[in-house]
């Protein structure tokens, strides 16, 4: 039995269990992290020299890093649907996955939500904030823009780069934010909502998180 190590309100293991449920894949998940703690069980750090969710272990195999992991279970189990066998097409879908780990995310996850929403009020930069605000409103129009006229990122089925990107959209729009307008990412989110695969694993509220940097 595949295992996913992580607790469900973490972004980065919604990750990797939206593309299970996309793909159809029987896994047992293992709350790891926050209040469920075990990140320095023996077990566990057997796993990941980085004490850090999420981690996926099948078999004798374990793979970190969330990135890594929808690459490995796209290869391992998604079929041409998810990892094509022509190079030039997983570029395009790596294109945007290292866009995503490298512009996207420090800008909203790290910037915005941890700068923002889970920093109390008192100890927010917000200067920084509101630059890093700024940020993500220029990378979501980016995103709108290159979903205008079409069903998913790059063209009429989804890839690992709508995983990776999608999961932002929850947070995004359900946070009190100053946004642009985003038509065609609000369309791209309004559909993902009525996706079971996606309500279940990426719709987890986190007003628990509010004000609070450490649970």
């Amino acid at each position: 039995m595949i295992e996913i190590w992580g607790r469900r309100d973490s972004f980065n293991v919604q990750k990797v269990l939206w593309l299970a449920a996309e793909i159809g894949l029987e896994h047992r998940s293992i709350p790891a992290g926050g209040e469920a703690g075990r990140l320095d069980d023996p077990e566990f750090t057997a796993l990941t020299p980085h004490h850090k969710v999420p981690v996926l272990r099948d078999g004798e195999v374990a793979v970190w890093e969330s990135h890594a992991i929808l690459r490995y279970l796209a290869a391992r189990y998604g079929g041409p649907d998810w990892w094509s066998v022509a190079a030039a097409e997983r570029a395009r879908v790596d294109g945007w996955l290292d866009w995503t780990a490298t512009r996207l995310q420090p800008d909203f996850l790290s910037g915005v939500f941890w700068g923002g929403y889970r920093t109390p009020e008192a100890e927010r930069d917000h200067p920084r904030l509101k630059q890093a605000i700024v940020a993500t409103g220029r990378n979501m129009a980016l995103l709108d823009r290159m979903l205008a006229g079409r069903k998913w990122m790059l063209g009429s089925r989804p890839c690992l780069a709508d995983i990776a990107i999608g999961t932002h959209l929850y947070r995004y729009f359900e946070m009190p934010l100053e946004r642009p307008d985003l038509p065609h990412l609000r369309r791209r989110y309004d559909h993902l909502c009525t996706r079971d695969s996606y309500r279940t694993t990426v719709c987890v509220p986190f007003d628990h998180m509010e004000g609070r940097l450490a649970y």
